[in-house]
């Protein structure tokens, strides 16, 4: 027969077995929950935005262009884009926004044109270096109207041409400033936008409206020419896009003009994986 002892020895192994087994059906009950709540989310989430993504899908269908010689500018591989090498001929001056330390598009269009650079970035202002051509840099970013943030100085792109002297200049533009294109081009006038004569951006997300009515914008003043997925975005849940960053080339519609023989883009020189070693996802952005 169990002593007292063991009689309360007994009774307190009961209880904390017990309450073992009552928190983890607690912690399973928790987490069945969360889990519904996610797919709940999930699915109001593709109820919201598939729409959206499928529209914004269709406005970045490229076109054949008839006079577009495509030539790789910058990095073989993350940091290069594609350009109509051929449409550069009016260009003055070059503007390139987000640079972190590098920029091997800046340099290249500046030593082939013979045309100044001016380069923008106020999170990493590390100056980078270009010895065949002549690059400005500028420790600030862009945005939709001018201000300083975390001590950080922020212009419009109408701006930032006007304090240049660039406000009349024929320019080309490079852009990948982390989503922050989505605040920055709505405020540029058309004016500059008929300035711009090619527009070559890594654009970032795909499922707000705002999203689409920018790039229907654009496509007043340009074509689509090219449309590249960054391979390091590839993921599930951006369909029918292949990942949520992606390039696109704006050529301006006084200079280009379309191949009425041709339905499809087909291939396109110079193109390269941002990760030359990761899987890529291309397929799904370009509808044949």
């Amino acid at each position: 027969m169990l002593n007292r002892a063991g009689v309360r020895a007994a009774v307190v192994i009961l209880f904390v077995v017990g309450a073992a087994v009552v928190g983890n059906q607690v912690r399973v009950a928790n987490n069945r929950e969360a889990a519904r709540a996610e797919r709940q989310r999930a699915a109001e989430d593709e109820r919201r935005t598939a729409p959206i993504r499928e529209a914004l899908f269709n406005e970045l269908q490229p076109v054949p262009l008839a006079n577009c010689a495509f030539q790789r500018f910058g990095e073989d591989h993350d940091g290069g884009y594609l350009l109509c090498s051929n449409l550069l001929e009016d260009v003055k001056v070059g503007y390139s926004y987000g640079i972190s330390g590098y920029d091997g598009w800046g340099c290249d269009v500046s030593t082939r044109r013979q045309v100044p650079v001016h380069q923008f970035d106020c999170f990493n202002t590390k100056v980078p270096v270009c010895k065949t051509g002549r690059t400005i840099f500028h420790p600030e970013c862009v945005g939709s109207v001018a201000r300083t943030e975390d001590g950080r100085p922020f212009d419009t792109i109408v701006g930032q041409l006007q304090k240049n002297g660039d406000a009349a200049h024929h320019l080309v533009m490079k852009m990948d400033v982390e989503g922050a294109e989505w605040e920055s081009l709505p405020a540029l006038t058309d004016d500059a936008l008929n300035l711009i004569d090619q527009l070559v951006m890594e654009l970032h997300g795909v499922k707000e409206q705002k999203y689409v009515d920018v790039v229907k914008r654009l496509k007043q003043f340009f074509y689509v020419a090219h449309v590249h997925v960054n391979n390091f975005s590839c993921e599930p849940g951006h369909e029918p896009f292949g990942g949520w960053a992606y390039e696109v080339l704006f050529v301006s519609k006084r200079l280009a003009t379309i191949d009425p023989s041709r339905k499809e883009v087909g291939d396109v020189p110079g193109v390269a994986k941002n990760h030359p070693n990761a899987p890529d996802c291309q397929g799904r952005i370009i509808r044949k």
